[in-house]
């Protein structure tokens, strides 16, 4: 009988790891962005979210939300310029990358 060892099945890691933080917490606080994606809401219909892979003092986060405008602004980066520092303002009541 075949082991499940032979199939050379690995785990697929999660790449996005560390605590769940609120938006408001790193408002004008300069964070590493490591990564993103951005994937169909299950709880507004029609929308989308983004998660955010981030670093703030040498630990990792992650950073949901639904904002338009960060999601058109990271769309936009080159995934080879990953990852880079950014400080996240309000500007207007909607936030943006700097």
């Amino acid at each position: 009988m075949t082991k499940f060892s032979d199939f050379g099945i690995k785990p697929k890691p999660n790449s996005f790891v560390g605590d769940k933080i609120k938006i408001d917490k790193i408002i004008n606080q300069e964070i590493k962005v490591i990564d993103f994606k951005i994937d169909k809401s299950t709880k507004k219909e029609n929308s989308d979210y983004l998660t955010l892979q981030i670093e703030r003092n040498d630990t990792k986060f992650v950073l949901f939300t639904g904002s338009k405008i960060l999601m058109q602004m990271i769309s936009e980066v080159p995934k080879d310029n990953f990852p880079f520092t950014t400080t996240i303002v309000k500007n207007n009541d909607y936030p943006e990358f700097t």
